[in-house]
């Protein structure tokens, strides 16, 4: 085999390339030819390798051709230019599910690549992981296409390596300050003060190099002298000019005065040794002027203990995210009005006008990320702005055509050096900008002394009054990221703020942490034209929580939801960032604005908007209902309920603790005592039922008493029962002791049953329930439906179904919780059904059991992985859905939403009070 090309040789092949083929209008039938010519940058024949329009057999029986196969390698799918490439990739993602069903499963490709000649995508379905790039950038980044030459494929992190080193350089000082016993406030402080002279010295605030040379030419090696010295530096920082001694160093005296109270407080000198001085000088080497102002969230947190990461919620939003949120919430609407004005003197003078009136809040302001990228997009604008108005004319004076500064920007965050990173960001950042001003109109220009600072104050936003900060009448957003906490994860304090918050309303103890700066919001927007928008766990628009923390904010405060984003995976900047899955809901009282909503095809993937004319608690375009917990069924459907209920220890104990017998010591206590095989029954919750996990349980609900003496192993488990729950700290616990044979609740029926499991994961399409004989024991990891027919089964396994459990279940991380008082109980089943409707949906729901059985080895996991789902069985589903559906009307659903839409509306009509009836006169 030939040697691969060198690196230098292919990035050299990939500008030509990109050269060749980016920013021209092309057809698709070009993309043949492009598909050459891209393997050529690699050194490769692509006519060696893959071939075009590989037919494919798809799930409704017509053939479609994958552009170019590369067998077990990649997949490529082209779109012409500006076509979207997240369709491209679903279309890909659909070839290689039928590449599987037709057992070619050997061909299945680890990469695709999707283009449109001006970008190109990478997906690695190994490493799960994406990038797009324009396609100008191909050099840049083609050592993730190094599989193609034949060079080994490392797993790259996402995060900017450049970034990463930063993280780590100011971890290592951090912890070596730490350990010699510099620490808390004082710690915090120098940290700030340290990182503002690193950016300085390298963006042009201080001369070049400026901190690197005094501390390598003016303290010794052993580190003895910097603390008083580095002291001594930042004195001079603090001083105006015309009040410094006159003997100072010529370094320090050409230090310009930098105010704003960075370095006004003493602090206590620290003690530094030789490696800690080496580390500072490290930090020194590194050019900061590569790192971004809005990453300093991700130095903040890179020194934090994990634990104390986690109590305080401290998720730092990545740019792209906060983008997200400031972009429906005002960026847009400026944008706009700046493309409207075009060079219109007067439209240009009120749109700046507009931005210099602007005032932000964020209310758990972190290290300012939200701020600090929104002061960056307004500076932008209004960059734009006096570009137009004043034609690029030489400009004597900068600062008397600016309208904007750092002074707009308010947040509350509840630890000290957060708040002491976030004024340190908008400086800088306000610097970047100014110097992109200085280029524009050719004066330099930087803004010292500070006589403006961001108002970050340091407090708890739950516990003072937002007014004190900014008041409501000056205020024009709100917006960020609150703390992700969850009900169990609270702590004290925390669980304390809820209730304050909260305590008025009834219901609002199953909220999460973050439910409280809505409340906040809503009442500190009362009577304004303020608009708010944060990012949250998706957990507030699911379940339980979405009336209990919706009905009062809309129906109390009056607040009507503006803009959403849908289920989103969450990016941050930081180290070792959290997976967690959010939405971002912007709201208000303008009952006149245009609804956005923002909707993912999967979680990485890129959102697409719909102009909605209303979007309610769950995120969808419906009426504002609120789907609450439910006794009943709410039309007439079988009632429901949870399988038999375990007391904790026997659920957590070990094989030969308990109640629940694993196969071996089912085994073993067979041939102790064969007499138990009857009252040793399988049992299943929804684990063992998704996935065939063989699992058994002691079922004595009818056990001899003679029986239970006998058996030596029996006894030895039912007196270790008794004594955990005698010694249980619950009354009810302790009650049950009595009866230490015995589930804690019992609630098996006497015939077969519906099982359904209570979580599923978020990737199927359908939830897998199924039929069970009453001698299989039901754990309360499973709900049943003992009075269940195939109709109410052909019904729950329905596309219908599941797009109605999507929207209003609560999910256990990403999976859905299915549960009866939320999702059952409140689910608009049919009404006014014909014989022939019935039947049909019927025939079709037996047709799908049917089809099971005819994969006897695959669990139900596997029958209902989108990647594994045979054709049979997807056929069998496809009728079945189509039969429901017309259940609820003659017209088809064409997606989940449109049926997500009607069952919301079925919903309210079922809901909806009785109108009062007239009396007579």
């Amino acid at each position: 085999m030939a040697k691969p090309l060198s690196w230098n040789e292919i990035r050299r092949r990939a500008v030509a390339f990109s050269k060749q083929w980016a920013g021209e209008s092309r057809e698709h039938a070009e993309a043949k030819t492009f598909w050459d010519e891209f393997f050529k940058v690699f050194g490769l024949t692509r006519r060696h390798l893959a071939s075009f329009e590989e037919p494919v057999k798809k799930i409704s029986g017509s053939y479609g051709f994958i552009d170019l196969f590369w067998k077990g390698m990649l997949l490529a799918e082209h779109k012409s230019l500006g076509k979207d490439l997240g369709q491209a990739h679903a279309q890909a993602m659909e070839y290689i599910q039928s590449l599987q069903r037709e057992d070619r499963g050997d061909e299945v490709p680890r990469y695709v690549i999707v283009s449109d000649f001006a970008r190109i995508a990478l997906h690695d379905l190994e490493d799960d992981s994406s990038i797009e790039i324009p396609l100008t950038e191909l050099h840049e980044h083609v050592h993730h296409f190094g599989f193609i030459p034949g060079y080994k494929r490392h797993k790259l992190e996402p995060e900017d390596p450049i970034n990463i080193k930063a993280v780590q350089i100011m971890g290592d000082l951090h912890d070596a300050l730490e350990a010699g016993g510099y620490s808390g406030h004082e710690l915090e402080r120098l940290l700030v003060r340290v990182l503002f002279c690193l950016f300085a010295e390298d963006t042009g605030i201080f001369e070049r190099n400026a901190f690197q040379l005094y501390l390598e030419n003016h303290t010794q090696p052993d580190g003895s002298d910097l603390g008083p010295l580095l002291a001594q530096f930042f004195q001079v920082l603090n001083k105006p000019e015309t009040q410094r001694q006159a003997n100072l160093r010529e370094e320090l005296a050409e230090l310009p005065y930098v105010n704003g109270d960075l370095f006004a407080e003493a602090l206590s000198f620290a003690a530094f040794d030789r490696d800690m001085r080496n580390r500072l000088v490290a930090c020194t080497r590194f050019d900061w002027s590569r790192i971004s102002p809005a990453v300093f969230g991700a130095l903040f947190q890179a020194v934090m203990e994990p634990r104390e990461r986690r109590q305080i919620g401290a998720h730092y939003t990545s740019e792209r995210d906060i983008l997200k949120v400031i972009g429906p919430l005002f960026l847009d609407d400026l944008k706009t009005e700046l493309d409207k004005a075009k060079n219109d003197k007067n439209k240009l003078r009120k749109l700046h006008a507009r931005l210099a009136d602007m005032r932000l809040l964020d209310p758990a302001c972190g290290c300012g990320n939200f701020l600090v990228i929104s002061y960056r997009e307004m500076r932008v604008l209004e960059l734009e702005i006096l570009r137009r108005l004043l034609k690029r004319q030489q400009i004597t004076d900068i600062e008397t055509i600016l309208k904007l500064d750092v002074g707009q920007m308010y947040g509350i965050e509840i630890e000290e050096w957060p708040v002491r990173i976030a004024e340190v960001a908008m400086w800088l950042m306000d610097h970047q900008m100014n110097q992109r001003l200085s280029e524009e109109f050719g004066e330099y220009f930087v803004r010292l002394p500070l006589r403006t600072s961001p108002h970050i104050h340091h407090g708890n936003a739950l516990r003072v009054d937002w007014n004190e900060i900014l008041p409501a009448s000056e205020c024009t957003h709100v917006l960020g990221n609150p703390p992700f906490v969850g009900k169990k994860e609270q702590t004290r304090s925390q669980k304390a703020d809820l209730e304050k918050v909260w305590g008025d309303t009834k219901g609002t103890g199953i909220l999460d942490y973050v439910t409280c700066w809505y409340r906040q919001a809503a009442e500190f927007i009362q009577g304004t034209t303020i608009s708010v928008a944060f990012v949250s766990t998706n957990s507030i628009s699911q379940g339980e929580q979405v009336a209990a923390l919706w009905e009062p904010l809309n129906q109390r405060f009056r607040m009507e939801i503006e803009f959403a984003h849908r289920t989103f995976a969450w990016q941050s900047e930081a180290r070792g960032k959290a997976h967690v899955h959010c939405v971002i809901i912007g709201f208000g009282q303008h009952l006149d604005m245009r609804r956005r909503l923002f909707e993912y095809e999967h979680l990485g993937s890129d959102p697409h908007e719909t102009v909605c004319s209303n979007i309610n608690a769950y995120l969808t375009d419906a009426p504002s209902v609120f789907v609450t917990k439910r006794r009943k069924p709410i039309n007439g459907a079988p009632p429901i309920r949870y399988g038999s209920m375990m007391i904790d220890k026997d659920r957590k104990a070990r094989d030969d603790q308990g109640l629940i017998l694993s196969p071996q010591y089912r085994k073993e206590m067979l041939e102790e005592c064969p007499e138990l095989a009857p009252f040793i029954r399988r049992l299943y919750g929804g684990d063992e039922f998704l996935n065939d996990v063989e699992r058994w349980c002691l079922w004595l609900v009818d056990a001899p008493p003679q029986l239970l003496r006998s058996c030596k192993s029996l006894r030895v488990r039912l007196k270790g029962i008794k004594s955990f729950r005698s010694s249980s700290s619950r009354k009810r616990t302790q009650e049950l002791a009595a009866t230490p044979h015995l589930f804690g609740e019992i609630r098996q029926p006497d015939g077969p049953y519906l099982l359904i499991p209570k979580v599923s994961s978020f990737n199927r399409r359908y939830i897998p329930s199924g039929f069970l004989t009453h001698d299989n024991i039901a754990s309360g990891s499973a709900l049943i439906v003992p009075d269940a027919q195939i109709f109410h089964f052909g019904v729950i396994s329905s596309a219908m179904h599941h797009a109605w459990m999507t929207y209003v279940a609560g999910r256990m991380k990403s999976d859905y919780q299915y549960s009866n008082a939320i999702v059952y109980n409140n689910y608009p089943w049919p009404q006014k059904l014909s014989d022939k409707k019935r039947q049909t949906v019927e025939d079709a729901a037996q047709a799908v059991l049917d089809v099971r059985e005819t994969h006897p080895d695959a669990t139900l996991a596997d029958l209902y992985d989108p990647l594994s789902m045979p054709t049979n069985l997807t056929k069998a589903h496809a009728k079945l859905d189509r039969a429901v559906d017309r259940c609820y009307r003659s017209q088809p659903f064409p997606n989940e939403r449109n049926r997500v839409e009607y069952l919301f509306k079925l919903y309210q009509k079922l809901t909806a009070p009785l109108l009062p009836v007239k009396k007579r006169k």
